[in-house]
């Protein structure tokens, strides 16, 4: 990979990212911890702000602009921007158009497809998003055409369903499906 066209908005893009992963618990080389969710709603509405001026300006910041990695950064901001549905669908064109021009990742737009399509009260395309009650029920949210759901996870270069479903339930310490596909309650649930 060359180097980015605007290396210091690539170095901006991972500044803020690090200040919304930390804020979510994530922790380089430590184990993560709590997320703290008044810090992460600033922090988001902090990066939206500041993430409309950049495609206002500069369009979707794709590979060549700011590299893969600060591209990757975007996505994310992009991702938590869950309190600005409007900006997060104009973002949707966007990344859309940048996949199809070779600028960003197929994953990433399924990702966000899925987010704007929950935020919707519609059933999501890939299976992304999850849902955690609090109360010991966990798992994906409701899923187009089932049945297909690897074949269109394929297609933008995601894994099969139920690897995801075990990685996600393993990083968020809930148990595995049974063998029928059913979710198990958490440990902790009373």
């Amino acid at each position: 990979m060359t180097n980015p066209l605007n290396p210091e908005l690539a170095a901006e893009l991972m500044r803020r990212v690090a200040v919304d992963q930390h804020a979510r618990g994530v922790r380089e080389g430590q184990d993560d911890v709590e997320s703290d969710y008044e810090a992460m709603r600033a922090v988001d509405a902090d990066n939206t702000a500041w993430l409309k001026t950049v495609v206002a300006e500069h369009g979707w910041p794709g590979h060549t602009l700011v590299g893969e990695e600060a591209a990757n950064a975007a996505w994310l901001l992009i991702q938590h921007a869950d309190r600005d549905l409007p900006f997060q669908l104009h973002g949707l064109q966007l990344l859309t158009a940048a996949v199809e021009a070779g600028e960003a990742l197929p994953r990433h737009l399924a990702y966000l497809t899925d987010r704007c399509q929950v935020a919707q009260q519609r059933q999501q395309t890939y299976g992304t998003q999850y849902f955690d009650d609090n109360k010991g029920r966990f798992g994906p949210r409701p899923v187009v055409d089932p049945t297909r759901l690897d074949e269109r996870r394929a297609t933008m270069g995601l894994g099969p369903h139920a690897q995801y479903d075990a990685e996600i339930r393993a990083r968020y310490g809930y148990p595995p499906t049974t063998s029928d596909g059913q979710s198990t309650s958490h440990p902790d649930a009373t």
